[in-house]
């Protein structure tokens, strides 16, 4: 088949164009003629246009009352700031006018004062210096006055001596009072438990070997044996040390050197007296 073949069977209408023009020009004959395409492109600019002029006065009329608050308050504050920068302007011009009538004074008091001050020439005052008074001889007067002067109760001097030497005298025997004063021996009462080896260890042994622990600073006093189970019993004795002289790590030291009666030595209780 041939390519005119095919297109004489093929259904194309050639002729559209010629139908639309005559299909149009009916339309105008019967409702008028139309506008041009310009216009139409023009009005939908227009029509563009008005959108977004609405779209604008929405967004602005959809501002919230909190943001209008807040205008409200940086305006009120504007204002405040600008009155308060006012009065500050009026402070300082009122200082500058008392600061200026200041000067004014000082300066008519230096004009005043300088008249009255003495020219100096190569050193030394145009004042005239005062004459020499003449001296006489003393008089009977002069001697009586000078008699008057005269202090009979002492001077400041000797009152000062005083004082310090009775200063001194009250100190000396203020340390002699303190001196003769037993001083205070700081003492602790001391509560020990003194645990044995076992049942069969002698008590009363034990006992006699802690009493023999002789310091200087140290008395012992009661005693009891104190269950511990088992049928064992530990030794619990107090005893009264100066805290200066003896202390629990002497004790300790001593009771646990008699080792074939004593395992260890503790402290149960431990009293400031």
């Amino acid at each position: 088949m041939t390519g005119v073949d095919y297109l004489a069977q093929e259904r194309i209408w050639f002729d559209k164009p010629r139908y639309d023009e005559a299909e149009r020009k009916f339309y105008e004959r019967m409702n008028g003629p139309t506008a041009p395409t310009q216009d139409s492109g023009a009005n939908s600019i227009l029509q563009d246009i008005a959108r977004a002029r609405e779209n604008i006065q929405k967004s602005l009329a959809g501002v919230s009352g909190a943001d209008v608050c807040v205008c409200g308050e940086l305006i009120a504050r504007m204002k405040n700031l600008e009155l308060e920068n006012q009065s500050l302007h009026k402070v300082v011009e009122e200082l500058r006018a008392a600061l200026s009538k200041l000067e004014s004074r000082v300066s008519v008091l230096e004009k005043k004062s300088a008249p009255n001050a003495a020219p100096v020439v190569n050193g030394t005052s145009n004042k005239a210096t005062p004459p020499p008074q003449k001296t006489s001889a003393p008089t009977k007067d002069d001697d009586e006055e000078d008699d008057d002067d005269v202090d009979l109760f002492g001077s400041d001097d000797e009152v000062d001596e005083e004082a310090e030497r009775l200063k001194e005298q009250r100190l000396q025997e203020y340390a002699a009072r303190k001196a003769k004063k037993p001083a205070l021996i700081a003492k602790s009462s001391i509560l020990l438990d003194v645990k044995p080896w076992d049942d069969e260890t002698d008590m009363a042994k034990l006992e006699e070997c802690v009493r023999s622990v002789q310091v200087d600073g140290l008395l012992w006093g009661a005693s009891k044996l104190v269950p511990v189970g088992y049928g064992i019993k530990k030794l619990q004795i107090n005893c009264v040390v100066e805290d200066d002289k003896v202390g629990t790590d002497l004790l300790e030291e001593e009771i646990t050197k008699f080792e074939d009666y004593v395992q260890s030595v503790d402290v149960a209780a431990f009293n400031k007296i």
